[in-house]
């Protein structure tokens, strides 16, 4: 490997470099600091951390650290331009610095020299926080049918704390004294600053894996709007959105609204409401089953006094106390009714007996026999018609007399005056019918 040598012999560009032929660490130093030298000024934002003012050489220097994510940057600047916004830049505040990067060939480090440092208010950060809402509003993240009711009674509730926190005391400590049987797992985080976001995160994304955990609690205490921001960050709201347990937020006071509180099943006002909520109180539960009880019972003994005054009613009824009274009443109304049928049928026999014996008077004086039997008889020639006339037969015709008690039967004879002679009858009786003959 050369030792030294004149630059010209170097390579020319970095590709082309090689074991045998390297560059030396001067000449990549600058050749980074040309490069870096070439950029235009930058306006960064990030929280300012390590402040160190040195009055004496009228310089200031800080680290500027993302807020979201591990990375930072060295910043040096005048005095002069730290000193311009006042107090409003201080270690932890939300700043945006206008710098221009600088590598420093000596120790390889790459610095921002800043020219313009300004403190990011208040409004704006609530602005840009109204602009994230509205979004994750308009992608349905708030919406109240995606939020899950807590379980009644959880045997194991999963706690995302800062370390050694109020807020972990105030949880803990009222969940048990509500139900003495809760048990928690733990787990402790930075809840502000630059590595809240991604501890939080992991820590919900942990306990949303573990079967046993029935709901988790994300609490902190309160604190300044600047304390409470990686809890509207995107990346946590959208963490805290995808979990499928049932989650609540406990985050600072009743006044504060981060965004996670909108995007969780339930928002306690405080890390006690907290508590209050995610475990029933012991002795409520008692007294509600112990008034449950009292009202059952009294509701069971009211049924059953009322069911018993009804059934004596029942039972002291004629009816049930002589069960042969409904027979004996209805025995006495069906022989009332059969003798008032009887009475009823007898009359009308009577009285269709008394019609029959008219209307059988009125046909024997109507009958041709009633006739007979006064003496009269009817006369029938041969042909079998009533002879009316003595011209209606001729000597020597068979007639037939039918008279009362039976027929006769005749013969015309002729008379000595020359007209039809009367008829000769020889009388014999028979059982239903008589015949003679005239002479």
């Amino acid at each position: 490997m050369r030792q030294g040598g004149p630059v010209t012999d170097l390579p020319a560009r970095a590709l082309d470099t090689s074991a045998e032929h390297p560059w030396p660490v001067r000449l990549l130093s600058s050749k980074i600091a040309a490069y870096v030298d070439r950029m235009s000024p930058v306006w960064v934002e990030g929280q300012v951390v390590q402040l160190n003012r040195r009055p004496g050489s009228g310089y200031c220097f800080l680290t500027l650290r993302d807020t979201e994510a591990d990375a930072s940057l060295p910043v040096s600047m005048q005095a002069r331009v730290l000193e311009a916004p006042g107090d409003a830049v201080h270690e932890g505040a939300h700043v945006v610095v206008q710098a221009k990067p600088t590598f420093w060939t000596k120790r390889g480090t790459l610095q921002l020299q800043a020219s313009a440092i300004r403190a990011v208010g208040v409004g704006e950060l609530l602005a840009r926080i109204e602009h994230l809402k509205r979004i994750l509003a308009a992608e349905g993240l708030f919406d109240a049918d995606r939020k899950v009711a807590l379980p009644f009674l959880p045997a194991v509730v999963g706690l995302v704390c800062g370390r050694e926190s109020k807020a972990e005391h105030d949880v803990v400590v009222n969940a048990r004294a509500r139900w003495p049987q809760v048990r928690f797992e733990i787990r402790e985080v930075a809840v502000q600053g630059q590595g809240a976001v991604p501890q939080v995160t992991a820590a919900i994304a942990e306990l949303d894996a573990r079967s046993d955990v029935e709901v988790i609690v994300v609490a902190r205490g309160g604190g300044a709007v600047e304390d409470l921001l990686p809890f509207s960050n995107e990346t946590l709201v959208r963490a805290a959105a995808a979990c499928r347990t049932p989650l609540v937020s406990a985050i600072g006071h009743e006044t504060d609204a981060p965004l996670l509180d909108l995007v969780a099943d339930y928002r306690a006002s405080t890390p006690t409401d907290a508590a209050k909520r995610i475990v029933p109180d012991v002795r409520e539960e008692r007294q509600r089953l112990q008034q449950a009880r009292l009202r059952l019972r009294g509701a069971v003994r009211g049924r059953l006094t009322h069911e018993g005054e009804r059934l004596a009613a029942v039972r002291s009824r004629p009816v049930l106390a002589r069960p042969a009274t409904m027979v004996e009443v209805r025995e006495l109304e069906v022989g009332r009714l059969r003798t008032s049928g009887r009475r009823a049928l007898d009359g009308a026999l009577v009285r269709a007996s008394g019609e029959v014996g008219r209307l059988a008077a009125q046909v024997r004086a109507l009958s041709p026999a009633a006739t007979l039997e006064r003496g009269y008889a009817v006369v029938q020639g041969p042909g079998g018609g009533v002879v009316r006339t003595p011209d209606d037969v001729a000597p020597g015709d068979a007639l037939r007399v039918r008279v009362a008690g039976g027929e006769l039967a005749a013969e015309v004879a002729a008379r000595p005056d020359g007209a039809t002679p009367a008829p000769r009858t020889n009388r014999r009786k028979k059982p239903d019918r008589v015949e003679g003959s005239v002479a």
